[in-house]
């Protein structure tokens, strides 16, 4: 089980880095999906089904077909590039870069200074994951909400398009007022 844990590590983190190196969107968009697959198995391995279930159902599945739903409003043309396709300039690199070396260092620090014990796997049901979630972590679950709505209000104001209207008597009604 141990073996199964690296290797859907490893694809994580290398998807991932796919994902920030791609410049097609729609490719990125794919390597995203394998990157929440493999952390959908990481949790099945850590005694999380049912939030494995939830990460292929609400991730993989929901927010990714919302993503390519974006794609699609924006119409950046057949290659999928277009805001996404230009790889950042090297300063635009250093604060995510530094970032991701302090936690890639905490991360060494505790692998090598902890004295790790044998995982204990143990079930998590959909109950206590509910009386957690909308107890202990009930703003942490408010605030993801309104990101997501933030994310949808933002989608519909980039894919809005000038309206006009087709019908004469509309037309006639807007020129006259």
């Amino acid at each position: 089980m141990e073996i199964l844990f690296y290797i859907a590590a490893l694809l994580a983190i290398i998807s991932t880095l796919m994902v920030i190196t791609r410049k097609n969107a729609v490719h990125a968009l794919l390597y995203l999906i394998v990157s929440f697959l493999a952390i959908s198995v990481i949790f099945f391995l850590l005694g999380a089904p049912f939030i494995a279930a939830l990460e292929v159902i609400v991730y993989a599945g929901a927010i990714m077909v919302l993503f390519v739903f974006v794609m699609m409003m924006l119409n950046r043309g057949d290659t999928g590039e277009g805001i996404f396709g230009k790889i950042p300039s090297f300063k635009n690199w250093i604060g995510p870069v530094l970032i991701a070396l302090i936690l890639t260092g905490e991360m060494l620090f505790l692998f090598f200074h902890q004295d790790f014990q044998e995982m204990i796997r143990q079930e998590v049901t959909p109950a206590e994951l509910g009386k957690v979630m909308f107890t202990q972590y009930a703003l942490i679950v408010d605030l993801a909400g309104f990101i997501l709505a933030a994310g949808i209000i933002g989608a519909y104001h980039l894919a809005e398009k000038e309206k006009r209207s087709h019908h004469r008597y509309l037309k006639n009604k807007t020129e006259n007022s």
